[in-house]
């Protein structure tokens, strides 16, 4: 009985020192004294260790103290100061490659969670929600990804956020020896690390230190001056969120303590679960390994047979990829995604394969499947360009690439699932939906900040060299998203293109690339042109059916910009409901991207100015002009092209399409047949001899 009396004391004061609302310490997570609030893939082991994450591609986890911390007197007062201490390991899925981070969050309630995302935003926020004010969140993000669209200085960084995963102020990970030396970390390597966390109310000063030992140093790798008043509220939640993104780390926290007006208590480092324990092979593990041996030896020679006849059929892994970046699927997890790529489950096809909906096994995230059965030298050179292009770039106007997969003449392409289809469909179909203006021009300006990430914001220039309607893919909510990356090339900043054949869509295409052949992110600012017209318009850059005035878009534009008549070329399914001011910037902004001059086509970072009313756009319009023929007999075949053009109508699998398709060695997937010379008649257009 007294045994009994001193367990329950025990119990009940283990209780109560961890669950002092403002005071509290975690040696270790172990169950019953644990009561921590955890969702997504969070949780406690037997040895009271916390996984928030594991090693499993786009999900997240979150941990809260379950009840909320005052941290104010009044609503109005000042926030008391606070300190925290945690110790922490990430263990990537790949070395050296960590996926995404952790962080430790104070928010005004439990409720982000059911809104946050996994990859980038850390499980803190999504797309809409950066940089709200009404978030009141605070959090130091312990970042292994370098991600350009947040402005992250380097993919092993600390930083100090409010209501934003845009860092206030970051610091790459390091410490500080004992005599002021500043030493790097390695947060992705997989060791132990103890983090200090501490808000001085009298000075508003935060500061992040960090250690490989549990010895703090005497200076903090991360200060920053800051009243954290307006951001709290009286009361708030505290504690840890985690995600994955494409790579993916096991994200672990060994004990943690908290306090406010006060220093945290210090753990008991001896007392603390270590990873090492965590795999710590068991007696009974023992005994059947040694059992297993035996079966291992007979097995061998099995395997051995087995091997051999699976040698010739082997999937050979080539240099290349060896050097992409993004997850490779297994072909197994792929076909289940896909119901075995059954029917039912194709979205469409286009002209390397078929589109599939799939729900990954593992993660039961909705995802398209681009599967390009093609042993063809074209179908490879696209797939390469699709990983190691749009895998590597990161912006919420783009289409994500989740992953890959090849599988000797079966090559894959994971991609976000988009449930609204492509632009196209939607332009020109019946009877799907009218987008209202305002959705227009929503996707205008978010396709034009995805060219401008791709040509300005990446640490490389990236020439998409398809933008067309049916390679801009929308969302749920309708948000344009740039897709397609088959034909993309990259080169460094300041580098000249080289010469390459000349790719593209009939009506898309710069006059001067038949000419050059040398794509430019101008060549992309010409497509995004004709892209304009067309949104405006509802129609397509080349219309069969349509009378000879009206067949060239850009022509048709021109002529009614110049008459004055700039609204009867506005899509009549409007019938009328539209923003004029909004139409005649966007209108005026086609025809100057469609300039035959590329030097006189505004740059995207410009277009965006403009789009965004930062900048007024010039006060006149130049007609753009020039001609495909050579004047020497041959056009380039032009007229040929012409005449075979074949109706661009709805296809299925233009959704991931790779966009028109090249024939054999020929300079040509297509020959634009934008702008000709607006001051002639639209009949000369036909002409290729014309000089």
């Amino acid at each position: 009985m007294p045994k009994k009396i001193t367990l329950l004391s025990s119990f009940i004061f283990l209780t109560i020192q961890a669950f002092c609302l403002d005071d509290f310490i975690f040696n270790g997570f172990k169950k019953p004294e644990t009561n921590l609030s955890l969702s997504g893939t969070a949780r406690i082991d037997k040895h009271g260790i916390l996984q928030l994450t594991n090693n499993t591609g786009r999900l997240m986890g979150h941990a809260l103290f379950p009840s909320p911390i005052q941290f104010k007197n009044s609503e109005d007062g000042p926030v008391k100061s606070f300190s925290t201490c945690f110790v922490f390991n990430i263990v990537p899925e790949y070395p050296r490659l960590g996926g995404h981070g952790l962080a430790f969050t104070v928010a005004p309630s439990q409720d982000f969670i059911k809104s946050a995302l996994p990859s980038q935003y850390l499980g803190l926020l999504n797309a809409t929600e950066v940089g709200n004010f009404s978030n009141h969140l605070f959090a130091v993000e312990f970042d292994t990804v370098q991600d350009f669209e947040f402005g992250d200085i380097n993919d092993n960084h600390v930083g100090i956020n409010i209501n934003s995963l845009v860092s206030n102020k970051s610091a790459k990970a390091a410490y500080f020896s004992d005599d002021l030396v500043q030493q790097d970390l390695n947060l992705k390597s997989g060791k132990t690390i103890v983090a200090w966390i501490e808000y001085d109310s009298i000075r508003n000063l935060v500061n992040v230190t960090l250690s490989p030992s549990f010895s703090k140093p005497r200076l903090p790798i991360l200060s920053y001056k800051l009243d954290l008043s307006p951001i709290f509220q009286k009361s708030m939640y505290i504690g840890f969120s985690s995600s994955t993104g494409l790579l993916a780390s096991s994200h672990y926290v060994l004990g943690w303590s908290f306090k406010t007006n006060g220093d945290a208590k210090v753990l008991n480092f001896k007392s603390l679960p270590s990873l090492s324990g965590h795999k710590k092979r068991s007696p009974v593990f023992k005994i059947l390994v040694s059992v297993l041996s035996v079966l291992v030896v007979l097995g061998s020679v099995f395997l051995v047979l087995y091997a051999l006849r699976k040698y010739k059929n082997r999937d050979i892994i080539e240099e290349w990829e060896l050097e992409v970046g993004p997850h490779r699927f297994s072909y197994q997890e792929l076909k289940k995604a896909t119901k075995g790529f059954k029917e039912s489950e194709l979205l469409g096809a286009g002209g390397f394969g078929k589109v599939y909906k799939g729900i990954l096994p593992s993660s039961k995230l909705e995802v398209a499947v681009k599967r390009i059965s093609n042993e063809s030298k074209q179908g490879l050179r696209e797939f390469v360009s699709e990983i190691t292009t749009i895998g590597k770039l990161r912006h919420r106007n783009l289409v994500q690439l989740q992953g890959w997969c090849r599988l000797r003449g079966d090559l894959l392409l994971v991609y976000d699932y988009m449930p609204n289809a492509s632009l196209d469909r939607f332009l020109f179909e019946k009877p799907i939906a009218v987008l209202s203006w305002e959705q227009r021009f929503n996707i205008i300006k978010g396709v034009a900040s995805g060219l401008f990430y791709l040509h300005e914001g990446y640490e490389q220039i990236v020439i998409h060299r398809d933008i067309k309607a049916s390679n801009v893919l929308l969302d749920g909510d309708l948000n344009g998203r740039v897709g397609d990356f088959g034909m993309a090339k990259l080169y460094e900043h300041g580098e000249n293109p080289t010469t390459t054949r000349v790719v593209g869509t009939l009506g898309y295409l710069a006059p001067e690339l038949p000419r050059t052949g040398r794509a430019t992110t101008s060549s992309d600012v010409f497509a995004f042109g004709t892209l304009l017209l067309e949104v405006v318009c509802g129609r397509r850059p080349i219309e069969n059916r349509a009378p000879p005035e009206e067949f060239v878009l850009v022509d048709w534009v021109w002529d009614k910009w110049i008459q004055g008549k700039p609204f009867d070329v506005v899509d009549k399914k409007l019938e009328g409901e539209f923003d004029e001011n909004e139409v005649v910037v966007v209108l005026k902004l086609g025809l100057m991207c469609s300039n035959h001059v590329a030097k006189s086509r505004p740059s995207m970072r410009q277009v965006v100015r403009y789009l965004e009313g930062e900048v007024g756009l010039p006060g006149m319009v130049r007609p753009p002009g020039g001609c495909y023929g050579d004047g020497k007999g041959g056009g380039e075949g032009f007229d040929d092209y012409i005449n075979s053009f074949a109706s661009s109508s709805f296809d299925k699998g233009s959704l991931y399409s790779e966009g028109a398709q090249a024939d054999g060695d020929l300079s040509f997937v297509s020959v634009s047949a934008s702008p000709m010379s607006l001051l002639l008649p639209p009949s000369l257009f036909m002409c290729p001899l014309w000089k």
